[in-house]
C-alpha cells in the first residue's frame, strides 16, 4: 500500500495536474502577464498626464497644434530651416 501511494504521488509530481513542469509554466506566464500589466500602467500613466495638460490651459492646446497641425498664429511669421 506504501508503496502504491509512493507511486501515486510521484507520477502527480511529474505528469499529473500541478506537476513541476506546469507550475514553471504558470510562472513564466504570470511573468509575463504582469509585464503586459505595468507596460499598459505606463501607457495609461502617461495618457493621464497629457489629459491634465490638455485640460489645464491652452499652451498644451497651442503647442499640439503648432507642432501636428503646422498652425501659427495672426502676425507671426513661420521660418521653415532645412538641413
Amino acid at each position: 500500500m506504501l508503496l502504491g501511494l509512493i507511486v501515486h504521488f510521484q507520477y502527480r509530481l511529474w505528469i499529473g495536474d500541478a506537476s513541476i513542469s506546469q507550475i514553471s509554466e504558470y510562472r513564466q506566464r504570470l511573468e509575463e502577464l504582469n509585464k503586459e500589466i505595468q507596460d499598459s500602467k505606463d501607457r495609461n500613466d502617461a495618457l493621464y498626464a497629457e489629459v491634465l495638460d490638455l485640460r489645464s490651459g491652452l499652451e498644451t492646446i497651442e503647442e499640439r497644434a503648432r507642432y501636428e497641425l503646422g498652425m501659427v498664429k495672426e502676425n507671426e511669421t513661420f521660418f521653415q530651416v532645412l538641413e
